[in-house]
């Protein structure tokens, strides 16, 4: 019997905040598919989140499919932003294999949010959609909610009790059940894409006050005790070295406004608690109708924690011009826009970003954050769970992969054959490796794998990588005894230097990645234009 596919991606999570990564969050029901699954402890994404699902869907390198940066459209010097016609989704795929494909939650990797065109979800193979085509918004009134391809923003604005997170799971469950009521015999592939805990900070007080105290010791002591868990649970080489904090952030006991900056991560934790609550409902929901031994879970995050730091003057070009956010509430109520510390965020009429320092207690051990491409930025946890195909539960694997691979590993879970030809178009060849092999036992050997986004790039080769912060130079950093990348050896061995440079140039060229200084001027370009 053909498995069911479920996967799950959330937004700006950091690599550490789950409790089965080492975090102080409450996450349950993750933690209980890693226990009876297992966990990848050097997967990658590509930094960002619209890349980041193009890639995650098609097998691809976000560039090729046309997406390399966001969903703005900066041809035809620079990214179109929309799904081209060269690249097939997982959905499309199974879809054309007998499957029935769902999906509930982001969309975010096509450029026209409000009108209907072939680069929305059911015009990319899924049969039902639930959610939003933008890339954020508010939790208690999202822009762009769309059923199939009908927006449907008034419910939410009826809906004195609407909560985003809540409604991605509830109807995640509905089109489960529906499935298995009216196509018992057929498998499904399930897309669950949670805005959580992407900014803003939007969370209901109940599921705040439970976090009230949890973050109280800041950001120094709880980067240095996620580090003591991580190592203890085999995630990380007790040989690495925890990266400094942040050279533009204060030491926790020299930090004011206290009362505020807890707040910000306590509202944070709450976003992954009702996310993992909502999870922990899908999940039950498989296993009333039988479904959850024959059913492939991933979890994963699309980038590492989001250190953007939202002013107050952010408002008119977050609502009018980018639509990821309402100027009022629901009331009438006026939105208060960016980091205040006069102003306690979780509520409607609030809309803040959790700053640096704690985005850097997310990524621990790493450095840096979503848009760079060191670890801090680029750096997933990976849960993946099937009770009837994975016997070694519990355990971790180190061998390193990345989001191309999730196609390659369903296509084979499915018995799907990646095809040539899509609709009439030449489709590209997959870039990814099926994780199958790795689930009864880790295997390091690996080829290369890459890296762009904004300038910044890396390879990776073995235990050897190399990293460039745009548009700084070249840093070498070797995997085995440096993941933290503190020791930058790039000085000391220029051969491979040359050779790995010489690798990524060569991918960039085939892959369609345009120079920066190129995509900058097709940015402004198109800026003078909208003006």
């Amino acid at each position: 019997m053909r498995p069911n596919i479920l996967l799950i991606l959330n937004d700006d999570m950091g690599y550490s905040d789950l409790s089965c990564y080492g975090g102080e969050m409450d996450t349950p029901n993750l933690d209980r598919l890693a226990e009876n699954g297992i966990r990848f402890s050097q997967f990658y994404n590509t930094a960002r989140c619209s890349p980041s699902r193009a890639s995650l869907l098609t097998g691809l390198h976000p560039h090729q499919t046309g997406i390399g940066v966001l969903t703005e459209d900066d041809s035809p010097d620079g990214y179109p932003g929309n799904l081209n016609d060269r690249c097939v989704t997982i959905a499309e795929v199974l879809k054309q294999q007998g499957y029935r494909t769902y999906m509930s939650g982001k969309w975010h990797v096509a450029h026209d949010f409000v009108n209907v065109t072939p680069t929305w979800p059911r015009q990319r193979g899924f049969d039902r959609f639930f959610g939003t085509i933008a890339g954020a918004g508010s939790y208690y009134q999202p822009n762009t909610l769309t059923r199939d391809n009908e927006n449907i923003e008034a419910e939410a604005e009826q809906d004195s009790d609407f909560y985003y997170t809540d409604a991605i799971s509830d109807n995640a469950v509905q089109f489960i059940r529906e499935h298995v009521q009216h196509c018992p015999d057929l498998p499904f592939f399930q897309y669950v894409t949670y805005t959580a805990p992407h900014w803003p900070l939007h969370a209901r007080e109940k599921d705040v006050q439970k976090y009230n105290g949890r973050f109280d010791r800041g950001w120094d002591r709880l980067r240095a005790e996620r580090m003591e868990r991580m190592i203890d649970n085999g995630l990380i080489d007790s040989s690495w070295r925890l990266s400094d904090r942040d050279a533009t952030q204060p030491e926790w006991e020299t930090a004011d406004n206290k009362e505020w900056r807890t707040r910000c991560m306590e509202v944070y934790a709450a976003q992954i608690d009702v996310m993992d609550q909502g999870i922990g409902r899908i999940l039950k929901t498989l296993s009333d109708v039988g479904q959850l031994d024959n059913t492939v879970i991933f979890f994963l995050s699309d980038n590492g924690g989001c250190a953007e730091v939202l002013a107050p003057s952010s408002g008119p070009n977050l609502a009018e011009n980018l639509l990821i956010a309402r100027g009022q509430t629901r009331t009438g109520k006026e939105v208060r826009f960016g980091r205040q510390p006069g102003v306690l965020p979780g509520g409607e009429d609030t809309y803040q970003s959790y700053g640096v320092a704690w985005a850097n207690l997310s990524n621990t051990p790493f450095r840096l954050y979503k848009h760079w491409v060191h670890e801090g930025g680029i750096s997933t946890p990976l849960i993946v769970h099937w009770p009837g195909g994975i016997e070694e539960r519990g355990s971790i694997r180190h061998s390193p992969g990345q989001l191309p691979d999730i196609m390659a590993t369903v296509l084979e879970l499915a018995g799907a054959e990646y095809p040539k030809r899509y609709n009439g178009n030449d489709i590209l060849p997959i870039e990814g490796t099926s994780l199958v092999p790795l689930f009864s036992q880790d295997m390091r050997d690996r080829g290369p794998l890459f890296w762009e986004h904004e300038g910044n790039a890396a390879v990776r080769m073995g235990a050897w990588k190399l990293v460039r912060k745009y548009p700084g130079a070249w840093e070498l950093y070797d995997m085995q005894a440096d993941r933290t990348e503190l020791h930058d050896l790039s000085s000391q061995y220029p051969d491979q230097v040359r050779e790995m440079s010489a690798a990524y140039d060569a991918w960039a060229g085939r892959c369609g990645v345009i120079p920066r200084e190129q995509e900058l001027r097709a940015i402004g370009a198109r800026v003078e234009k909208e003006k």
